[in-house]
């Protein structure tokens, strides 16, 4: 079975946003979206995903990658 890697660093990078500013954009406490940020979570909520592409003016697949195995 594959996993999903997320790439929420590589696209903050890109954007050249802190932890900070996006957890403001976004309404996520930077303890949550550090988890997000380093992959340490099992689900994430369309809102918060919706949140954080509006922020970053991205799509659901510039953050999520699916590897297969």
């Amino acid at each position: 079975m594959g996993k999903i890697i997320l790439r929420l660093d590589r696209v903050m990078a890109d954007r050249k946003m802190s932890l900070n500013e996006l957890s403001e954009k976004v309404g996520v406490t930077n303890v949550n979206l550090s988890k997000i940020k380093t992959g340490k979570i099992s689900a994430i909520r369309f809102s918060t995903l919706e949140a954080i592409c509006r922020a970053l003016d991205c799509q659901p697949g510039d953050i999520l990658e699916y590897e297969p195995d």
